[in-house]
């Protein structure tokens, strides 16, 4: 059968309006509040189980993994999204019942770490531990699936009401708030455990983490609310950009994957996003060490590094969408900020030789700025590799291959270490400290050479020929229906 065309009524619809900056900062707090859920989960409640309740660092690491590994849903909550409204809205139900489940999840999982450590400290692995320890995770896996089917509509409505003018303003302004919430969030953990110092009882730091996880979600639902109420009926375009608005139940989860894996583009772009992703990654786990070890600093000091990071990472992010996208394109901008990130990793080896803390400390910030305009560059790729039928779907394969890369990165950080260690005298070996710095220098190069690698899949990339061929297989599957 021939492929359909886009119905001439579809045409003649006029779009919504454009989104104000004041309405860009609303959207912003989503991600906030996102950021603000990361201190809670990967921060403070991270800490406590390993360092005031003494439990094995591979539990509490192997429990909050799991968040990240039921990733796969993804796809199917931005698909459920696509076609199936909750409350008349395609994105903002699933946002905000997404949210109040992992804002309540949250608050269940603290309440389980105490019975884990009691069993831990009275039977080691035997007795109940095991099965706290699998409750734990799977809560942690429920976690991860509200994130999911939250943050995967979220994302698409981000392609609802934005077209390729206002999209780099955007994703400036909504990434950047992510870094906020992650300030925020430090600064109000930071006050309501104010009471709670070295030689607090357990129960104290107990009655003080369950206040907090009921007070802070709460918030954060609230401020998700805030965030998102009325944009979707206001601004979206899905209705006006789709061909499929009257035939929402269609487009089934098959047809979707069918449309999302039309193009080899699809294929070039995951792979793209996979490498960055994981070399934006790969130190996660050996940063901190290198510096305690390579440089001599104390546990302050090599936590500062993360706000160096951070810093650098938030003024990529703000900038890209305003004044680099402009000028350098989307494509290009997301190359340099990989060119950029492996020039740093350089610097962060280089800084070893020395040691010079001073050239540590400005590597890393440059890193985090060169971080900020590739991930800010490839997530305006992301939204542009969309259709407006399928975007929750799309966006959830973008999601999947981030979180899973993420996922492996960790893991591979030590692995690779530990690897490069492999080559050293066990003299070395055994007087630690500076002499690691081979094995720290491996990871750092894999990273460098990982980032080329992005900006080599980054150059096969093409929008305008995925937006081709994914077009005409969607009209085939649409086709397919009518027959």
């Amino acid at each position: 059968m021939s492929h359909l065309s886009v119905p001439t009524m579809v045409e003649s619809q006029p779009l919504p309006p454009s989104l104000s900056l004041w309405t860009m900062l609303r959207l912003g707090l989503f991600q906030a509040s996102l950021g603000v859920m990361s201190i809670l989960t990967l921060g403070v409640l991270n800490r406590v189980m390993i360092d005031e309740l003494r439990l094995p660092a591979l539990l509490v690491a192997g429990a909050i993994a799991m968040h990240q590994f039921v990733a796969p849903v993804r796809v199917w909550f931005g698909q459920l999204s696509d076609t199936r409204p909750l409350w008349g809205l395609h994105r903002s139900g699933y946002i905000w019942l997404g949210s109040a489940t992992f804002c309540l999840v949250a608050s269940l999982a603290v309440r389980l770490v105490w019975p884990l450590a009691a069993s831990f400290e009275q039977s080691g692995w035997g007795g109940n531990t095991w099965l706290y320890a699998i409750a734990l995770g799977l809560t942690f896996a429920l976690y991860g699936v509200a994130i999911s089917a939250s943050s995967t509509p979220f994302a698409a409505l981000l392609v609802d009401v934005t077209d390729e003018r206002t999209r780099p303003k955007l994703v400036s302004i909504v990434w950047s708030m992510l870094m906020v919430g992650i300030v925020i969030g430090g600064i109000t953990t930071g006050i309501l455990l104010k009471s709670v110092g070295a030689e607090s009882s357990l129960p104290e730091i107990q009655g003080s983490l369950q206040q907090l996880f009921t007070v802070v979600p709460l918030l954060v639902f609230g401020t998700i609310l805030l965030a998102t109420v009325g944009v979707e009926r206001r601004y979206s375009g899905f209705a006006e950009r789709s061909q499929s608005r009257d035939r929402e139940d269609s487009i089934t989860l098959g047809r979707a994957l069918r449309v999302l894996t039309a193009s080899r583009q699809t294929g070039f772009f995951f792979g793209f996003l996979a490498v960055l992703t994981f070399s934006l990654f790969l130190q996660e786990a050996i940063l901190e060490p290198y510096a305690g070890q390579v440089f001599g600093f104390s546990v302050g000091q090599s936590s500062q590094l993360n706000a160096y990071w951070g810093f650098g990472t938030l003024i990529g992010t703000a900038v890209t969408g305003f004044l680099v996208v402009p000028k350098l394109g989307k494509e290009r901008t997301a190359q340099v900020g990989c060119g950029l990130s492996a020039l740093c990793f350089c610097l962060i080896i280089a800084a070893g030789w020395g040691p010079w803390p001073s050239l540590l400390r400005s590597a890393i910030v440059l890193f985090g700025l060169g971080a900020g305009i590739a991930t800010s560059g490839s997530i305006i790729l992301m939204l542009d590799f969309t259709l407006a039928e399928t975007a929750g779907t799309f966006i959830g394969a973008w999601g999947l291959a981030q979180a899973l890369s993420r996922a492996v990165a960790t893991v591979s950080g030590g692995a690779i270490f530990d690897l490069g260690k492999l080559g050293l005298s066990a003299e070395a070996l055994a007087a630690g400290g500076a002499a690691l710095f081979p094995a720290y220098a491996l990871v750092f190069a894999v990273q460098a050479l990982g980032m080329l690698v992005a900006i080599a899949c980054l150059s096969r990339v093409n929008v305008q020929e995925f937006r081709q061929d994914s077009r005409v297989r969607l009209s085939d599957v649409l086709a397919a229906e009518l027959d």
